[in-house]
C-alpha cells in the first residue's frame, strides 16, 4: 500500500470526519485528501523529479500533515528536519540530504536564512504561517485537487528522518512506502488504534515516533489526530479535555511531568484510554502513579528504531509478570537475538537485537559504508544487546555505542565529543550519560586540556552552544589530568560513569 492510499481510503470512508485538530482548527479527511493532492501537483509543476528531496522544518501543525501526504503523492521524498538543530547542524543536514525545496515554519526563518548561502542545491523556500500572505497555501492554491498521475511503487523512497551517527554526524534514514506501511500496521494492531480514537500527537513530528509511529497509523485507521505544537503539561491537559483525546504516544519524561504536575486534574483526561511509550524505560514510580490517578489508561511499551520502525511491544496484560521487559516481537516483523557469529542465542544468553524484512529501511542516505555495516549475517543490527526468555520476551541489557537517552531524545556522545575537540585547548575528552530526575539522563563531559592551556566550564559550554542543540550540550563539565584507559588506549567510560550510577539503577 502506498502512503497516499492510506489517506485516500480513509477519506473515502470518513469524508467529513476531522482528520487533524490543531489550535481550534479542524481539517476533515476530505479536505486533507484534496490539499495533499494540490500540494503534490504543485510540486510536480515545479519540475521536481521523482525522488527529489523536499525538506520541512516545522513544529506540529496542520501544514505538516498536508506536507507529509502531499510530498508522498508527488513521488518526492520528504526530509524531516529537527527544529532543535544549531545552524551548523542544520546546514550539514540540508546539504547532505540534497534538499531542493524547503518548507519552514516562520519562527525558524532566521535559522534558514543563516544557512541559505551554504546550500547551492536549495532552489526554493516556502514559509509556513506568520503574518501576511499564507505562503504555504498560496504555493498550491491554483493546483489541481485530482490525484496526480505519478508512477510510484511500494519500494520507492518517500521519507527520511535523521538519527545520530557513530561518526558524530546525523545520518539520513531513507525509507520506502512499504517500510513505513509495515510499521503503520504494526502500530494499529499492537497499540489497538481504530477509527473511534482521537490520537494525541505530542512529540515532534520531525521524529519517527510522532510521524510514522503515531500520525501515519492514525490516518490509516481513520482516527482523528490532535496536534500539540509545544510540550506543556497545562496545554496538554487542555487539549486532551477539549478534543476528547483517547490515545497518545509519549516519552516517559512527559508522562512523569503529567503525573507530577501540581495542577493535575483527572477530569481533564476523562476520555483517555491508551498510552504507548518508548524512547527510554518508564520508571516504576511513574507507572504506579499513572495506575493510581488514571486507572482507565492502558499502557503499551514499544521498542524500535528509526531504521526499523516498531520491533516489539509489551501490552498491559503482560504486567506485572513481564515488567522490565520491552515485550516480544510485533506480529508482522522478524526479530532475533544473535551472537557475534550470527547464531541465535539460547534463552537467557546475551546477544545483539536484530531484525530483517520489509520493515527495515532502504539505506543511510549517501552513507554506503555505514549502510553496509548496518547489515551482518543477513540481519539489520540495532546496536542494542539483550536477552530473551522462554516466552519470547526481550530484555535490554545495554545500549552499545554509549547512547544517551535524555527526555526521549537520542544523544550520541561522539557528536558532542567532536564539538569539544574543535576547541584548541582540548587534548582529550569523554562524554557519557549521568542520571537526571527530570530527563532521565543528561550528558556529562570529562575534559583533559593541553599543556599550558586554560579553559573554564562556562567557556566550554558556550563553545558547544555554537555547534550543538541545547539538549545535547554538557550539563556537567569536569577537567581531569588523565583518563583510565584500556591496554589499546581506549578511554574506559564505564569507570567514569560508575560513580554517578552507584546508588541507583541505570535503566537502559
Amino acid at each position: 500500500m502506498l502512503t497516499g492510499d492510506m489517506l485516500r481510503r480513509s477519506a473515502e470512508r470518513f469524508p467529513q470526519k476531522p482528520a487533524i485538530l490543531w489550535e481550534g482548527q479542524s481539517l476533515s479527511y476530505s479536505e486533507l485528501d484534496q490539499s495533499a493532492n494540490k500540494l503534490a501537483n504543485a510540486l510536480i509543476a515545479r519540475k521536481l523529479t521523482k525522488g527529489a528531496k523536499v525538506g520541512i522544518i516545522s513544529r506540529n501543525r496542520t501544514e505538516y500533515g498536508i506536507a507529509f501526504f502531499g510530498v508522498a503523492r508527488s513521488g518526492a521524498v520528504l526530509v524531516n528536519v529537527s527544529v532543535l538543530y544549531a545552524p551548523e547542524e542544520l546546514a550539514y543536514v540540508l546539504a547532505k540530504a540534497d534538499i531542493e525545496l524547503l518548507f519552514y515554519e516562520d519562527i525558524f526563518a532566521e535559522k534558514v536564512e543563516a544557512v541559505r548561502e551554504k546550500l547551492p542545491k536549495l532552489n526554493e523556500t516556502i514559509r509556513i504561517g506568520g503574518e501576511g500572505e499564507d505562503a504555504f497555501r498560496s504555493f498550491y492554491a491554483d493546483a489541481s485537487d485530482e490525484l496526480p498521475d505519478v508512477g510510484i511503487v511500494e519500494d520507492d523512497p518517500f521519507c527520511m528522518t535523521y538519527t545520530g551517527g557513530t561518526t558524530g554526524r546525523p545520518k539520513g534514514v531513507l525509507c520506502s512506502h512499504r517500510n513505513r506501511m509495515i510499521t503503520a500496521h504494526t502500530v494499529m494492531v499492537e497499540e489497538a488504534i481504530d477509527e473511534r480514537d482521537v490520537v494525541g500527537i505530542v512529540t515532534p513530528m520531525f521524529h519517527v515516533a510522532a510521524l510514522n509511529i503515531m500520525f501515519q497509523p492514525a490516518i490509516l485507521a481513520g482516527a482523528t489526530t490532535t496536534l500539540l505544537s509545544k510540550w506543556d503539561t497545562g496545554e496538554f491537559a487542555a487539549m486532551a479535555k477539549k478534543t476528547g483525546m483517547t490515545a497518545a504516544f509519549m516519552v516517559p519524561t512527559q508522562v512523569s511531568m503529567v503525573v507530577a504536575d501540581p495542577g493535575f486534574d483527572a477530569a481533564n483526561f476523562a476520555t483517555w484510554r491508551k498510552l504507548s511509550f518508548a524512547g527510554a524505560p518508564m520508571p516504576d514510580w511513574v507507572q504506579v502513579e499513572m495506575l493510581k490517578v488514571l486507572p482507565d489508561v492502558k499502557m503499551t511499551q514499544i521498542y524500535g528504531q528509526s531504521e526499523m520502525g516498531v520491533l516489539t511491544s509489551l501490552r498491559h496484560w503482560n504486567l506485572p509478570e513481564k515488567l522490565g521487559s520491552i515485550g516480544r516481537q510485533a506480529y508482522n516483523v522478524d526479530v532475533a537475538i544473535i551472537d557475534q557469529d550470527g547464531n541465535h542465542v539460547e534463552v537467557g544468553e546475551i546477544g545483539e537485537i536484530v531484525s530483517r524484512g520489509e520493515n527495515v529501511m532502504l539505506e543511510y542516505y549517501n552513507e554506503p559504508e555505514q549502510t553496509e555495516a548496518f547489515w551482518k549475517h543477513g540481519w539489520a543490527h540495532t546496536g542494542d544487546v539483550g536477552t530473551i526468555d522462554a516466552d519470547g520476551f526481550i530484555t535490554l541489557v545495554d545500549r552499545s555505542k554509549d547512547m544517551i537517552i535524555s527526555g526521549g531524545e537520542n544523544i550520541y556522545p561522539k557528536e558532542i565529543e567532536n564539538a569539544i575537540y574543535d576547541h584548541p585547548a582540548v587534548a582529550e575528552c569523554a562524554v557519557f550519560g549521568i542520571p537526571d530526575d527530570k530527563w532521565g539522563e543528561v550528558p556529562a563531559a570529562y575534559v583533559m586540556l593541553k599543556a599550558d592551556q586554560s579553559l573554564s566550564e562556562e567557556e566550554l559550554v558556550e563553545h558547544c552552544a555554537e555547534r550543538l542543540a541545547r539538549f545535547k550540550r554538557p550539563q556537567l563539565v569536569k577537567f581531569v589530568e588523565t583518563f583510565p584507559k584500556t591496554p589499546i588506549g581506549k578511554i574506559q567510560k564505564n569507570i567514569l560513569r560508575e560513580p554517578f550510577w552507584n546508588d541507583r539503577e541505570k535503566k537502559i
